[in-house]
């Protein structure tokens, strides 16, 4: 990794809202334990950047290679702490800055055999330090905003949402108390359906009744007009019960917060129980011993994300992770609130519970944290 890549990013970057979230958390959790798998991830290299600020390598880097050499990654050790964002752009608005539309932490304990995966609201109200490669002051303000104040380069306007992520993260450890993360990865939705309709589809149980605001139920999008989503007509309903999601409504169910009880707490929810999901689907494929479809699925995230390992390529991830299964990933809810109402919100606060939380990772003592707070574990 050599710095911040030019501003004349790929076409990728520019693609539209948040769900590819849910991919790049996969690649890191389905690492495949057996040659065929290793060497056709090895085909389809993960696009890398410096999304920290500092090419300087993890303490998890390699030693000098033994005779025989062990599979690279067999040497990164936990407990990990990965940062996952989702941003969103405007593909037709080249100099669109780019918002944070879904932040995730993955905390790894040191077996690297279990996981807890939470989310950060995107409107969660935080101090966002000063960046003087913006020339950004700092403010109180939105999390999502860190990444479009973090993205402007002076002299263009044309941003860099890997200099955003810079921003994003030193906000989220300031935040959290996590000083340095192992890795990141900064994503967009282009091959989150076609990675679900390579796996089959997925299988979700659907908690309670979801109406998207967005497609109708033959998957099109509903025609703007004057509601209070601003779109009318026929809407795709996911009904509570066990849910068959192809790729296009795996991508509508997990973006919906209006209407639902809790709002975007709902959401997050939402999205962490489709990782879930689409984890075991990989996982239950066969995929390592049937080496078309997983040609498939590399294929669909080959351009899905821009990931940091701190000088490890996502493969050595995805090796070190092998053991992960969605039975031993926990998704954590934290729970929060509104700051003021009406013309006066201000965004979101979390509640007391998740300072205890941040102290658990940062300790890698969630697995008693869960213990003592079985309520925020989503089923």
């Amino acid at each position: 990794m050599t710095g911040v890549p030019s501003p004349a990013r790929p076409r990728w970057w520019r693609r539209p809202r948040l769900v590819a979230l849910l991919v790049g958390v996969v690649v890191l959790l389905t690492g495949g334990g057996v040659a065929v798998t290793y060497s056709l991830r090895s085909r389809y290299e993960v696009p890398s950047a410096d999304l920290f600020g500092s090419s300087a390598p993890s303490p998890a880097s390699p030693s000098p290679s033994a005779t025989p050499s062990p599979p690279a990654g067999a040497d990164i050790t936990g407990p990990l702490n990965i940062l996952i964002v989702g941003i969103d752009t405007r593909e037709s608005i080249p100099t669109w800055q780019p918002h944070a539309d879904a932040v995730m932490l993955l905390h790894v304990a040191k077996d690297l055999r279990h996981a807890y995966l939470t989310s950060l609201p995107r409107d969660l109200l935080v101090d966002i330090p000063a960046f003087a490669k913006a020339r950004f002051p700092g403010q109180r303000t939105k999390l999502t905003h860190a990444m479009s104040y973090g993205s402007r380069v002076p002299g263009t306007s044309i941003p860099d949402p890997t200099q955003g992520f810079q921003l994003l993260a030193r906000t989220v450890s300031a935040y959290t108390g996590i000083a340095r993360f192992d890795a990141g990865a900064v994503l967009s939705f282009s091959g989150m359906r076609k990675l679900v309709d390579a796996v089959g589809g997925v299988d979700l149980y659907v908690d309670h009744r979801v109406a998207s605001i967005h497609l109708r139920p033959d998957g099109k999008h509903r025609p703007p007009g004057a509601s209070s989503t601003g779109y009318v007509g026929p809407q795709k309903v996911y009904p509570k019960g066990m849910n068959h999601l192809n790729g296009w409504q795996a991508l509508d169910f997990a973006r919906q917060r209006y209407g639902l009880p809790n709002g975007d707490y709902d959401r997050q929810r939402h999205q962490r129980q489709l990782i879930r999901a689409l984890v075991g689907q990989v996982l239950t494929r066969d995929l390592v011993t049937n080496p078309v479809r997983l040609d498939q699925v590399l294929r669909a995230l080959g351009k899905t994300l821009i990931f940091d390992g701190r000088g490890r390529k996502a493969t050595e991830y995805a090796y070190a992770l092998r053991n992960l299964r969605p039975s031993t990933m926990v998704l954590v809810g934290l729970p929060g609130h509104g700051v003021g109402r009406g013309s006066g919100y201000r965004g979101e606060q979390l509640d007391s519970v998740a300072k205890t939380y941040f102290a658990a990772v940062r300790s890698d003592t969630v697995d008693a944290f869960v213990r003592a707070h079985p309520k925020l574990v989503n089923p």
